[in-house]
């Protein structure tokens, strides 16, 4: 009788700890195709939580504040907060005096060649709970019109289980009693960014390190992460009465995954109005649309599956707030040394 409950117990245990695994890796998923990181649907308006590269791209020190809730009505459905900063550390010359909200520089002057920024991040799925920060220093190079730009980030976040809402048939489960809750992950994102005012093409890589975690113990299976690889490009054909016509694509894939793209179509009138419309081929369609008022920027965009899981849900949010500064010359001497 005692090895039957011994034999069930040790049975159920492999099995919870199966089932954790295969939960653990798709709940980091926040893609079909296994991705790891969060999506954007509006990454062309902050290109920089993407690309490290883009810090400083366009003279201007800017915030933004990006909020995700993907299939609304899902308990514990994924869930991203990024509020980012990025500025040109300018030596003795004005920045960029238009802030148009393509996000490109048009008049920048040639002094000064580094860039900086940093965000604070905080992407939920499931029981797993990431929070962290990054710092990126960015270098630019002017060739005529011009500009090639260089970017590395440095990244640190914590990795929670938050086992609060798991049901288990057995409160004493080994794996979740001997386990760790939370893990501790370095890493760094490499980028380069290619711009003149009419197109830009940029490309980055996400979590170059790999690092491996092991939330278990007793011959647990390390889970590694995946090195993300991102390629972008866009170009803007100006027509009359301050209208422009913007297509753009997005590439995203890792070495164990299939090409995810993005391919997106935008409208601007006079830089202070926008919408469009962008398809994902892992399968949704995306409307977009924002405005602009003096420096501060809002977009909205609305992500409806072409699954089977649009039954369930009211799509995907994603509400997008930012603040440009830059009109005046900025001659502080600390600079100097950039």
């Amino acid at each position: 009788m005692k090895t039957t409950v011994k034999g069930n117990y040790q049975f159920r245990g492999i099995i919870m700890k199966k089932v954790i695994f295969i939960f653990f890796f798709l709940v980091l998923s926040n893609a079909a195709f296994s991705q790891q990181l969060p999506l954007y649907s509006q990454y062309m308006m902050n290109s920089f939580l993407l690309n490290p590269a883009v810090a400083g791209n366009d003279g201007l020190t800017s915030f933004a504040f990006t909020a995700r809730e993907q299939w609304l009505g899902f308990e514990n459905a994924p869930r991203t907060i990024a509020i980012s900063g990025q500025s040109r550390l300018l030596r003795n010359s004005p920045i960029s005096r238009g802030r148009s909200v393509r996000n490109r520089p048009t008049s920048m002057s040639r002094s000064g060649n580094v860039g900086v920024g940093g965000y604070i991040f905080n992407d939920r799925n499931g029981i797993i709970d990431r929070t962290g920060l990054q710092g990126t220093y960015s270098y630019h190079i002017w060739m005529a019109q011009n500009q090639l730009s260089f970017g590395i980030s440095l990244t640190a976040y914590q990795l929670k289980l938050d086992d609060r809402n798991i049901n288990l048939h057995n409160n004493d489960d080994p794996l979740l009693n001997n386990s760790r809750k939370a893990l501790f992950v370095p890493d760094v994102n490499l980028g380069v960014y290619y711009t003149n005012p009419s197109y830009y093409v940029g490309f980055s890589t996400a979590q170059l390190l790999q690092s491996a975690l092991k939330f278990g113990n007793d011959g647990f299976r390390d889970y590694k992460m995946l090195r993300h690889f991102y390629l972008m490009a866009g170009y803007g054909f100006f027509l009359h009465n301050g209208v422009t016509i913007e297509p753009s694509v997005l590439l995203q894939t890792t070495f164990e995954s299939k090409v995810q793209v993005d391919i997106n179509t935008r409208i601007y009138y006079r830089d202070d109005y926008w919408g469009g419309i962008s398809y994902r081929s892992s399968g949704a369609i995306i409307m977009m649309g924002g405005v602009k008022v003096d420096r501060f920027y809002f977009g909205y965009a609305f992500d409806y599956s072409l699954a089977s899981i649009r039954k369930h849900s009211f799509g995907s949010h994603e509400f997008m707030a930012s603040v440009k500064f830059g009109d005046t010359a900025r001659r502080y001497r600390w600079l100097n040394r950039y």
